[in-house]
């Protein structure tokens, strides 16, 4: 999936901290450039006033001028400080596994950088003004995708961005991964000295777990997009019936998904002639609920999806360091919200949405290929026996539904005391949100094999057409592969109509017509 995420986007607007919308933050997901408001100056430049007041008091503050976790009472002296903030950075540098996607580490990073530049974190200028800079000149630290349990805040990945600010770990620069300090150098960087609090303000938060699930999100939605264009595509091709989609019947339950997939279903049928021909005269009564259940499940979805999407958004326009510096009072206060409950709920809702858009997409293909239950030649192939069709496409189909309902166990219920019980309940928010783009990833999969199923299905009712929404998206398909004869290499079909999915082509057929997140 990842060279679809790696494609440039538009160029983003100017991020003012605490009001970004989702589509900004889509957009630098995409790969738009960052540009912060400039009101934010006087902010953060106050906000570093404030910690050195607060230093002149000469009292102890947890992060300042104390350990930190367990060791919060260890006080350290004024000549320590700088040692005591590049200490943390370093030692909390302590991620595993596989680098984390370039896309998600720039949506974490502009996150951290709207945080910081909101002036409770008590970071100088010049390191907000690092952070943006390695983001306008496409300098990506090299994140470890392991090591958070989502309190207290994303530490280990946020210490490995934070390291490559102080010239320590690699960065990615020009799809070369490199020591930190030389790709700083070759953009003319120097790497950061940092000042008291700063480490800690850089590390501390929620932003490695909120970038993943932004992103999962960002990827859910477009999946189910595509969803309904192949749901509806599946109904023609099995000849089922739009009267399921009779806004009456959603209008008395009054979910406003269920509404809007229903509508969108009907918009996509309208016109059809392979409907037309059996609108009278058909001996089913009633279709599986693969194609009747479609605004119930689908629409479901999709409410669950806006209430991630609302919970995350709040989140991205937080703070979420910790503790929070409040210059009018020259107080710094010690809380939880690093605490990344709110996003590993977020990520578990988006979970479990995009695991039953793909269950739902399968047993579609599975009726599909059943001549008992779809009227269609079996496995959707002119002779089968000589030749499997749609067979173990409908096989892969399961498997990646099944692979996807085991990743969709809730994370958020999962805890495990950390830091000598200091910290004794963690979110697991980065486990929940570091799934999502490979369920994503599954569910398209799924998706593409139904795409190629259900063109397959209408093709076998011509001359009979389907309707000009369906068409269309019928012709993107075409355009790339087509109709299946006889056996052949079937994987590179699959690619074929996954990369429609995943680049927003197949969406796009049919833009007008589906609801959204936002």
């Amino acid at each position: 999936m990842n060279d679809i995420l790696l494609t440039p986007g538009p160029v983003s607007d100017t991020l003012t901290p605490g009001n970004v919308s989702l589509a900004e933050w889509r957009a630098v997901y995409r790969g738009a450039g960052v540009k912060l408001d400039p009101a934010c100056a006087p902010l953060v430049a106050e906000s570093a006033a404030a910690v050195a007041r607060i230093l002149a008091k000469g009292e102890p503050v947890y992060g300042i001028n104390t350990g930190f976790g367990k060791l919060a009472s260890v006080r350290i002296g004024d000549e320590d400080l700088a040692t005591l903030q590049r200490n943390i950075v370093l030692s909390h540098a302590a991620g595993t596994g596989e680098p984390s996607p370039v896309p998600v580490i720039r949506l974490m990073m502009a996150l951290k950088l709207a945080s910081l530049a909101q002036g409770a974190s008590g970071v100088r200028p010049e390191t907000v003004a690092l952070l943006e800079t390695m983001l306008a000149k496409g300098l990506t630290p090299a994140v470890p995708s392991q090591g958070s349990v989502g309190a207290s805040g994303d530490l280990a990945p946020l210490s490995h961005m934070a390291a490559t600010m102080i010239g320590v770990g690699e960065i990615v620069l020009a799809g070369e991964r490199l020591p930190a300090a030389e790709a700083l150098a070759r953009a003319g960087l120097v790497p950061l000295e940092l000042g008291p609090k700063e480490g800690l303000a850089l590390l501390n938060g929620t932003q490695f777990s909120t970038a993943n699930a932004l992103a999962g999100l960002f990827e859910a939605e477009l999946l189910f997009r595509s969803a309904l264009v192949t749901g509806a595509l599946s109904t023609e091709a099995a000849k089922g019936s739009d009267t399921p989609f009779d806004p009456r019947i959603h209008a008395l339950r009054r979910h406003r998904g269920q509404i809007e997939v229903a509508d969108a279903l009907r918009g996509l049928m309208a016109g059809s002639a392979i409907r037309a021909s059996h609108v009278e005269n058909d001996a089913r009564v009633q279709d599986p609920y693969c194609l009747r259940c479609q605004p119930q499940v689908m629409g479901a979805a999709l409410d669950v999806l806006r209430q991630a999407a609302t919970t995350l958004e709040i989140e991205a326009n937080g703070v979420s360091d910790n503790p929070l510096i409040f210059p009018e009072a020259d107080e710094a206060l010690s809380g939880g919200n690093f605490h990344a409950e709110p996003v590993a709920f977020a990520a578990d809702m988006i979970a479990l949405a995009v695991c039953e858009i793909g269950s739902i997409s399968e047993r579609r293909i599975a009726m599909l290929v059943d001549p008992a239950l779809s009227g269609l030649p079996a496995f959707l192939t002119p002779r089968p026996g000589l030749n499997s069709g749609f067979m173990i496409p409908q096989v892969t189909a399961a498997a990646l539904v099944s692979e996807n309902k085991q990743k969709a166990y809730p994370a958020s219920v999962d805890s495990i005391p950390t830091s000598a019980n200091q910290e004794d309940h963690v979110s697991m928010a980065a486990h929940g949100a570091r799934r999502l783009l490979s369920m994503v990833e599954n569910a398209t999969a799924v998706i593409g094999i139904e795409l190629l199923a259900a063109a397959q299905g209408i093709e076998f009712h011509a001359p009979l057409a389907s309707s000009t929404w369906l068409e269309a998206a019928r012709a993107v398909l075409r355009a790339e592969v087509p109709a299946l004869d006889d056996d052949r290499h079937f994987h590179p079909d699959m690619e074929a109509a996954n990369l429609l999915i995943r680049s927003g082509a197949l969406a796009d057929t049919a833009a007008d017509l589906l609801p959204a997140i936002s």
